[in-house]
């Protein structure tokens, strides 16, 4: 054999070292070493699941700990977003999250936020708890969606606990489980079958059943998402503008008078067409990290931003330093939330151009109705955007394009606003 051929199998051994040593880092998960120990069935308290489970239950009460999120966007401290956007108050005029929207501070605060909301009432509904405690769980299986017109304060008097591991876990099996019944049927209309899905694709569905958009169906108040069309932003207004299930509107605006959406944290379906979604990372390989504590292998069930557990969250894939993946980070929130917030005020000053046009004297209605439409999906997009909780970094390429249009529609309805008042805009 000469020099040549052992110089080529030498290098053709290390690559085949080396590609396969990067198959298993990316595409082999390891299993947790923690051995499966069977809960009493409608358990729902944490510490009881904790008494079995030490490691994930102290990792798991960490999320009592409010802090600030490392780069100023988003965190657990219950802070009003309109502290940073003022343009809150005028796009949602006239409906509750004019007066409250803080940052929601965790699971662990789950069912005490929503009792203590100010967007919440005496005339509130069941539907509001789906995603708060596991207790939905028995709801459901007592009165089906009949649960969603219940008196939302029935509910919270029988929600001892918030989000706890019975959310997304088997208490037999310690199998990850899906229990909120619109992610089911979302999820049955896209033609997948959950009792099919693999581990690593539940590690993403778990979360998924509640981090998603959703809207209430009039009359029944049973929770629907919105994907029969797809997941991107102006597929889910197609569908909406279809009106399903005689849904029409969130509400309708009182300057503007356009019939308007509220998105809720569609943080599933923006992160599902994003760089991470698509090459097949799931939710809880970032935000819910392998970690080490004793020799003993166990995932981390502190669910907060991955800049908080950078170095086991992001290097098992990325060789580039926690120091740079925090500045990468860092730059795509502050870009996209300069870029939001612009698009806000734009849509802002849209409603403020169409109620003047609305009080002009033989005001073209035809052309009045198209700015009410324009402002209509112009918030929609910006609030799409508003309402997910990475500020851009799930799927930045898109969201940049999101707010893009969000600006441009908002111009085109203050435009259209001005030509129905017969205002020259030239």
């Amino acid at each position: 054999m000469s020099n040549m051929q052992k110089t080529l199998i030498a290098l053709l051994g290390v690559a085949v070292i080396f590609f396969g040593f990067v198959a298993v880092r990316i595409g082999v998960k390891p299993a947790a070493t923690v051995k499966a120990s069977p809960i009493a069935a409608g358990e729902y308290d944490a510490a009881v699941w904790g008494k079995v489970y030490p490691l994930q239950y102290e990792s798991y009460r960490k999320m009592a700990e409010v802090s600030p999120s490392p780069t100023g966007y988003g965190g657990s401290v219950n802070v009003q977003k309109s502290d940073m956007q003022p343009e809150i108050f005028t796009n949602f005029k006239g409906m509750p999250f004019s007066k409250d929207y803080t940052e929601d501070r965790g699971h662990v605060y789950a069912v005490e936020d929503l009792l203590h909301s100010k967007r919440i009432g005496p005339a509130s509904k069941g539907a509001c708890i789906t995603c708060k405690t596991p207790y939905v769980e028995q709801f459901y299986k007592e009165s089906g969606w009949g649960y969603a017109n219940k008196p939302l304060g029935e509910l919270l008097e029988r929600s001892k606990h918030p989000v706890t591991c019975a959310q997304c876990h088997d208490s037999e099996t310690m199998n990850l489980r899906v229990i909120n019944p619109a992610f089911i049927e979302a999820q049955e209309r896209r033609g997948i079958d959950l009792s099919k899905a693999t581990r690593e694709e539940m590690r993403t569905y778990v979360c998924a059943q509640c981090h998603s958009e959703y809207y209430f169906e009039p009359g029944t108040m049973r929770v629907v998402f919105p994907w029969d069309k797809g997941f991107k932003p102006e597929e889910m207004y197609a569908y909406y503008a279809e009106k399903p299930n005689n849904f029409l509107q969130d509400w309708e605006h009182p300057d503007s008078k356009a019939p308007m959406l509220k998105a809720q944290h569609p943080d599933y379906e923006t992160f599902a067409n994003g760089t991470h979604g698509k090459a097949g990372v799931s939710c809880a390989d970032c935000h819910m990290p392998y970690m080490r504590k004793d020799g003993q292998k166990y995932t981390s069930h502190f669910i907060t931003s991955p800049l908080k557990t950078l170095d086991a969250s992001c290097s098992p894939c990325h060789s580039q330093g926690t120091e740079w993946l925090s500045e990468r980070v860092k730059t795509i929130q502050d870009q996209t939330f300069l870029l939001q917030h612009t698009a806000g005020l734009n849509v802002a000053k849209a409603h403020e151009a169409i109620r003047k046009a609305g009080d002009t004297p033989n005001v073209n209605q035809a052309e009045i109705a198209k700015a009410r439409e324009l402002v209509r999906k112009a918030q929609w997009m910006w609030d799409i955007v508003s309402a997910e909780n990475s500020m851009g970094f799930h799927n930045t390429d898109q969201t940049m394009t999101t707010l893009g249009q969000a600006n441009e529609l908002a111009h085109q309805a203050i435009e259209s606003a001005n030509l129905a008042a017969g205002i020259n805009v030239l």
